[in-house]
């Protein structure tokens, strides 16, 4: 039990460094990726976040390399959801008055499409793309399998892993 501790004190005293050190050169390189620096200083904080998860810090060699690779992932994820927000909020622009959904209901479709933007966050990437060729555009297993240029047993496969991680996140 001691010896944990102190490898988490340990962790924390380098996670500290490291962001004393790298904190603002990261906020700057993401203020220059994402073009605003209130979000820029959300996705820094977010990265710093992430490396609570146990990393062992000491051993980086590239520290800034690190802190760009997990941030480039943080940024890609906010794009994507920034481009589903606009994606549905140009749809409801397109609607005749009387079909717009109430506030309440925007929001929740908002909140929903985050939902699952984050459970395919998760996914490896052609299981995703499977599982949104399949749910979003309705191509049968068969389509999917001419289109990719894959087997059916493959498409299959990368369906029920899409699922499961679904399932897995919804829990």
């Amino acid at each position: 039990m001691r010896d944990r501790a102190f490898r988490m004190h340990a962790h924390h005293e380098q996670l500290g460094t490291l962001y004393r050190d790298h904190h603002r050169w990261l906020k700057g390189w993401l203020s220059g990726r994402v073009g605003n620096r209130d979000v820029a200083d959300d996705l820094t904080q977010d990265t710093f976040a992430r490396l609570l998860q146990g990393r062992d810090l000491a051993a980086l060699r590239e520290p800034r390399a690190f802190l760009t690779t997990v941030a480039r992932g943080l940024a890609a994820n906010w794009f994507r959801r920034q481009a589903l927000e606009r994606a549905y909020l140009e749809y409801l622009a397109q609607c005749p008055e009387p079909v717009l959904p109430s506030l309440e209901e925007q929001a929740l479709v908002r909140e929903a499409l985050q939902q699952i933007d984050a459970m395919l966050d998760g996914l490896p990437a052609m299981a995703r793309r499977v599982f949104l060729l399949a749910q979003f555009d309705g191509l049968r297993y068969e389509a999917i399998s001419e289109q990719l240029g894959l087997s059916l047993s493959t498409v299959k496969r990368h369906m029920k892993r899409a699922l499961m991680g679904c399932l897995a996140h919804a829990c």
